[in-house]
């Protein structure tokens, strides 16, 4: 099947296999998948132009909402922090989206970028399994939609407070606006909305259980992802000599598969351990980081 406005040729069934496979793990952490499905356009399938960012968000327009709704359904939703990731990113989204097609259009310069965000993302995760941070919560598994219910019990401008499991959580706000800010810019060049990022540096630096912040992380990069899409559309008509603009048809087939894994991914969740969740993004992150990190040396 050809892909015109990525200029491939690629099988769709490996296409909707793959996404489905990724998002399928990777949003019981609260990611889309996208982070994963980037390395894999470029390298595997040889969709190296600009607009391959774009294209990772109208991945993240279709596959997320499925996601977010068995998340909203099971009421593990933390609306305040979805609100916060929203605020903060979005601003940001828009500056990296900038910074991706004026400084970053070489494939080679992008790979070592996208690397060090990933091996960043991977060390703190790695760091937060085998550390001395032994906490209950990383040995949990949720057994039945009532057993780890979420309740919000404080939430201003300057502190959210609420219990899950039984235990009393709370987090300051204003951090939280000023890192998904910075996490939004980097995503923006990254093309995976910033929630993807955020995720792990909720749950490492934070310290909010994983099983939480999933949906509220997920919400945030639907959200962002949507206006980072009508951004490079409109970096399309500024760069008329770079290809900016998504492959729609590529995206819709890669979200498709999404939007199944993402699902049945945030299904499952509630009956898998914290330390397994992060153990599987570990792996991947580190290997695909530190493939790039080398590639750029060689």
């Amino acid at each position: 099947m050809y892909f015109p406005i990525a200029e491939i040729h690629a099988n769709p069934y490996i296409i909707f296999f793959t996404a489905f496979v990724v998002s399928f793990f990777t949003s019981m952490g609260g990611i889309s998948g996208a982070f994963l499905l980037l390395p894999f356009q470029m390298s595997f399938l040889g969709y190296t132009s600009p607009s391959v960012s774009a294209t990772n968000h109208v991945f993240n327009i279709i596959a997320i909402p499925s996601g977010v709704y068995r998340y909203i359904k099971e009421k593990r939703m933390l609306w305040p922090l979805a609100k916060a990731i929203v605020i903060g990113t979005l601003p940001g989204v828009f500056i990296g989206a900038w910074v991706r097609i004026e400084y970053l259009p070489d494939p080679k310069n992008f790979k070592v970028f996208a690397g060090l965000v990933l091996l960043y993302i991977g060390w703190k995760l790695l760091k937060d399994i085998i550390g001395n941070r032994k906490t209950k919560e990383k040995g949990i598994a949720i057994e039945g939609a009532g057993f780890h219910s979420l309740a919000v019990m404080d939430s201003s401008f300057n502190k959210v407070s609420f219990t899950f499991g039984g235990k009393l959580y709370a987090y300051a706000q204003l951090p939280i606006y000023i890192i998904c800010f910075l996490v939004g810019i980097i995503g923006g060049i990254y093309g995976i909305g910033g929630g993807s990022i955020i995720a792990p540096i909720l749950v490492t630096i934070i310290g909010l259980p994983v099983h939480v912040i999933a949906g509220a992380a997920l919400l945030g990069t639907f959200v962002t992802s949507v206006s980072g899409v009508i951004f490079y559309q409109f970096l399309a008509g500024l760069y008329p000599e770079v290809a900016v603009s998504p492959d729609w048809m590529l995206g819709a087939l890669f979200g498709s598969g999404g939007f199944l894994g993402m699902y049945l991914g945030a299904r499952a969740q509630k009956f898998v351990k914290a330390v397994y969740i992060k153990g599987i993004l570990a792996f991947c992150i580190l290997f695909i980081a530190l493939k790039y990190i080398s590639a750029f040396f060689i």
